[in-house]
C-alpha cells in the first residue's frame, strides 16, 4: 500500500508557511527550527515529489502554479488541525484574541468592550493593536477587525459598519467652515494611512473633486484624530469612529453630508477555520452593539438639539 503522506507533516507545514509568507524565517520561527532546517525540508520535499515547488526570486520564495493551486487546501487543513486539537484539550476557550487597528481600538472598541466582558464574565478579550495585517491563520489569533473592501486572500469576512464618512472638526474651527467653499481656506488634516476618498466626498458635496486642500500631515490615524479634536484642521473620517466625539461635543460635522463608500470595518477570520462559541458570541455582540452605538449618537444629538 502506497504511503498517502510521502512528505513528513513538519515538511508540509514548512511548505505551507513559506508559500504563505514568502520567506524561510517565519516558518523556522513557527516550527522552532533553524532556517537551514526549513530549507532542507523544502529541498527533500521537492526531491520526493519530483518537482519544484518554489521560484527563488529577489522578492523571496514564490509558490509555483502547482503549489499555489493547492495552497488554500493546505492552509485550511492545518487550521482545522489546530482547531481540532484546541477543541480536544479545551485550550484557549476562555480567551478571545483579537487583532485590530489603532483607530477602531481607541475610538470605538475600548469604550465598549467592557459590555461584552460583563455579558460573558468567563471570557477574556485580549487585543493586539497594530496597523499590520497579521496572519489570521496563527494559532494565537482568533479573529481580526480590518478596514477595507473585505476582499483579502485566505480570509472570510463579515461587514461590521463604518461605510459612511464625512468631514469633522473641533467646535473651535466651526466658525471658519460655515460654507463648503471654506474648505480651501482652512487647514485640512492629511492622514497618510487613510483609505477615505476626499475627491469622492467633494464631488458628492457638489465641489470640484480636484479642489486643493492643505494642512498638517500625520502618518498615524490616532494622531490625526487628536489633531482634529485639538483644532488643527478638518479631518475626513468614518462616522462610526467619530460618533462618540461628536456626541460629547469634542467634534462637529460642519456639513452633515455623509458619503457611503465601498470600504468599511470587517470582522475577519482565516478561511476554513472552525468558528468556536467565543467567536460566535463576539460576532453576535458586534451585530447588536454597532447599531446600538449609532442609535445612542442620534439620540444624544436629538436631546442636544431640543435643549438649544
Amino acid at each position: 500500500m502506497s504511503n498517502p503522506f510521502p512528505i513528513p507533516l513538519n515538511a508540509l507545514r514548512a511548505i505551507e508557511i513559506v508559500a504563505r509568507r514568502g520567506a524561510l524565517a517565519p516558518a523556522a520561527e513557527e516550527l522552532g527550527v533553524t532556517v537551514g532546517a526549513v530549507s532542507q525540508h523544502l529541498r527533500r520535499a521537492e526531491d520526493r515529489l519530483g518537482m519544484e515547488l518554489f521560484a527563488r526570486t529577489a522578492q523571496g520564495l514564490k509558490p509555483l502554479p502547482a503549489l499555489a493551486q493547492v495552497l488554500p487546501q493546505l492552509s485550511a487543513g492545518f487550521t482545522q488541525l489546530q482547531d481540532g486539537l484546541a477543541s480536544l484539550t479545551g485550550a484557549h476557550e476562555g480567551v478571545l484574541n483579537v487583532t485590530v487597528g489603532s483607530v477602531f481600538a481607541s475610538r470605538w472598541l475600548i469604550w465598549r468592550v467592557h459590555k461584552f466582558s460583563a455579558l460573558h464574565p468567563g471570557l477574556e478579550v485580549r487585543l493586539t493593536v497594530t496597523g499590520a495585517m497579521l496572519d489570521l491563520g496563527r494559532p494565537d489569533i482568533d479573529c481580526g477587525i480590518r478596514y477595507g473592501d473585505g476582499k483579502w486572500p485566505g480570509v472570510e469576512t463579515s461587514l461590521i459598519g463604518g461605510q459612511d464618512y464625512q468631514p469633522v472638526c473641533s467646535p473651535l474651527l466651526l466658525q471658519r467652515v460655515g460654507d463648503l467653499s471654506d474648505l480651501s481656506k482652512v487647514p485640512v488634516i492629511a492622514d497618510q494611512t487613510s483609505m477615505l476618498d476626499w475627491p469622492a466626498w467633494l464631488a458628492h458635496a457638489g465641489l470640484d473633486p480636484l479642489t486643493a486642500l492643505s494642512g498638517p500631515v500625520y502618518s498615524d490615524a490616532s494622531l490625526a484624530f487628536d489633531a482634529a479634536i485639538s483644532g488643527q484642521g478638518v479631518l475626513l473620517a468614518a462616522d462610526m469612529m467619530t460618533a462618540d466625539a461628536v456626541s460629547d461635543g469634542r467634534l462637529v460635522r460642519p456639513f452633515e453630508q455623509p458619503v457611503t463608500g465601498k470600504r468599511g470595518y470587517f470582522l475577519a477570520t482565516a478561511k476554513g477555520r472552525r468558528e468556536p462559541k467565543k467567536l460566535r458570541l463576539f460576532r453576535d455582540w458586534l451585530a447588536e452593539e454597532v447599531p446600538a452605538s449609532a442609535r445612542g449618537y442620534v439620540h444624544q444629538n436629538v436631546v442636544n438639539t431640543a435643549r438649544m
